[in-house]
Formats: C-alpha cells, sequence, structure tokens
C-alpha cells in the first residue's frame, strides 16, 4: 500500500539548490531569495504552477555548478506566501508537498527546469507501524520536555495521525545533519523511516 501527495504534482518543476538544507512534504520551509536566477525562476515559478523544487548539494560543494553536485532526490514545494521587497528579494513561505527524483534536465540557464518523478512512501504493515510510532511519539516527548514550546509541540504531534506525515515531522524537527536528512527524504518505506528516527532519538537521549 503507498500513500501520495493530495496536491497534483507538475510533470517539470525549476530546482533551486541549497546547502544542507532538505524540504520534507507537509513541512513549510522560510525562505528568503536574493540571487538573480532566484528571482527569475521565482517569477516563473508564479506564473505557472507556483512549485519548485528544493534539492540538496552532495558534501564538501560550496556551489553546485553542475548538475552532479546535488541529489536528485528533492522536496517539492508550493509557494503558499510570496512578498516581493522594494530592493527585489522576495520572501517566501513554500509547502513541502511531495517527495520527487529528476528524470532529466530540460532547462540549465538561467535557472534549472527537471522533469519529475513522484516517490510515494510505501505504508508497509500498519500494526508494525503503530509500534514503532507509539515509541517514536514518547520519544519526541521526552526531547521536548524542557522547552518552554513544549506543550504546543505535544499538540501539534497529537494532531497527526498519517504516519508517512508523522515521520516526516519528526525528521524535520529533530534531525539536524543534513546527510540523514537526506537519507530519510530519500527513503520510501514508511516502517523504515520511522524505524530509522526512532533509532536516532534513542541516541540522542541516551548517547552512551
Amino acid at each position: 500500500m503507498t500513500t501520495d501527495t493530495q496536491i497534483p504534482l507538475p510533470a517539470e518543476a525549476p530546482i533551486m539548490v541549497l546547502p544542507g538544507c532538505v524540504l520534507f512534504p507537509g513541512i513549510m520551509l522560510p525562505l528568503r531569495i536574493f540571487e538573480s536566477r532566484y528571482r527569475t525562476m521565482i517569477e516563473w515559478a508564479l506564473e505557472h504552477d507556483r512549485m519548485f523544487c528544493i534539492a540538496t548539494m552532495k558534501p564538501g560543494i560550496e556551489e553546485a555548478e553542475t548538475i552532479n553536485q546535488f541529489h536528485h532526490v528533492a522536496g517539492l514545494g508550493l509557494i503558499s506566501a510570496s512578498k516581493t521587497q522594494s530592493d527585489g528579494t522576495s520572501n517566501l513561505l513554500l509547502q513541502g508537498c511531495g517527495r520527487i527524483r529528476f528524470t532529466d534536465f530540460v532547462q540549465l540557464e538561467p535557472f534549472r527546469i527537471a522533469r519529475l518523478e513522484p516517490i510515494p512512501s510505501i505504508l508497509g504493515d500498519a500494526g508494525t507501524n503503530e509500534i514503532i510510532a507509539l515509541e517514536l511519539r514518547g520519544l519526541c516527548t521526552r526531547l521536548c520536555a524542557s522547552h518552554e514550546s513544549a506543550e504546543d509541540f505535544e499538540e501539534n504531534l497529537s494532531k497527526i495521525g498519517d504516519l508517512a506525515l508523522l515521520a516526516d515531522f519528526v525528521a524535520s524537527t529533530f534531525i539536524r545533519d543534513a546527510g540523514q536528512r537526506q537519507r530519510l527524504l530519500e527513503e520510501p518505506d514508511v516502517t523504515t523511516r520511522l524505524d530509522s528516527l526512532t533509532a536516532c532519538l534513542r541516541q540522542e537521549l541516551d548517547p552512551s
């Protein structure tokens, strides 16, 4: 059984390449757009379907000059809010709406556009997922216990019934290592995602 985004995904979309940034489905990402090529890209996106991809640079890369210097599994996002400043820069709020893979690049300049292949989530065994998710929720609560926003976090956590979305929410909130975040984005199996997150949070709570 698989689960897919409720938003129809385009066949093609522009790409923004960023260091250490991974966009998960269901997560809001604030962005400030100042580079000329990306200003042009945002104008194009707003005139079309308001979507673009966030791709993560590979380790050790300072500027992705070629298509081999960034990961080809990325998050597709929908521009939910956009405000252009007097200096031409823009502030955006991007809503993650799907995991995708680049299958081809149809444009490289002045910004990249790729053909997209959706990566649906594989749900696996519901009973197994619920058992892992129960432990994961408990670990999240323990990690947030000392934070001022713990009550708000627990309320948000309790509202998430979709376990694929739960895994992405936890990954976005607690996983700081860009490589691990990218691996979680690339993993289609929800059980594996939940299991990996549980192991990461256990390790953070008890490093010994």
